[in-house]
């Protein structure tokens, strides 16, 4: 599901707010963690709808921050504006792919930007359960407007046990006039 190649040249002028954005999402994870953070400003490059406040898996957090400090080494001349952001600079798209990649498993939402073809952002899940018991539910939501998507793998449902992948009032798609 996610993408961890380079980010595509073809978001063309929306690099600079694209790369503002993901970095600020990597400063914000590194330096509060799992702490709530206020909704973030998205930019007009995202495509599909975000379910905020976004949320942090804190156990892929843990599991992705060595990572993401060295992708904060690698990105910050560019924050920090030693470096040009230039669509054809190879390593700054690969890393920015890469970032993109973690964001979305820690944040379990797709991001993708104008030009891209890939499923608009929106929330996925993915759960890999050897045996459900009891019950198990992919996405519940009340609103969800966009992308949404569940990918599950289950060896062995038992006797009584329930796996729904979605429960939704409501999941994509424009909302009713």
């Amino acid at each position: 599901m996610t993408d961890f190649s380079a980010l595509s040249a073809v978001i063309g002028a929306g690099l600079t707010p694209t790369m503002t954005f993901l970095y600020q999402r990597l400063e914000r994870l590194l330096d509060r963690g799992a702490a709530s953070e206020p909704d973030p400003e998205i930019p007009a490059e995202l495509t599909g709808t975000l379910t905020l406040p976004l949320q942090v898996d804190v156990g892929q957090l843990a599991a992705r921050r060595q990572e993401l400090e060295q992708l904060r080494s690698e990105l910050s001349v560019y924050h920090r504006g030693s470096a040009r952001i230039d669509l054809t600079d190879a390593p700054l798209l690969q890393a920015l792919g890469r970032l993109r990649g973690n964001l979305e498993e820690i944040y379990g939402q797709r991001l993708t930007f104008v030009g891209e073809e890939r499923q608009e952002s929106g929330p996925f899940v993915r759960q890999h359960t050897d045996r459900v018991a009891g019950q198990q539910t992919g996405m519940h939501a009340d609103e969800i407007t966009g992308e949404a998507s569940v990918i599950q793998e289950i060896g062995t449902v038992e006797q009584g046990g329930v796996n729904i992948g979605m429960r939704a009032r409501r999941i994509g798609g424009p909302r009713p006039s």
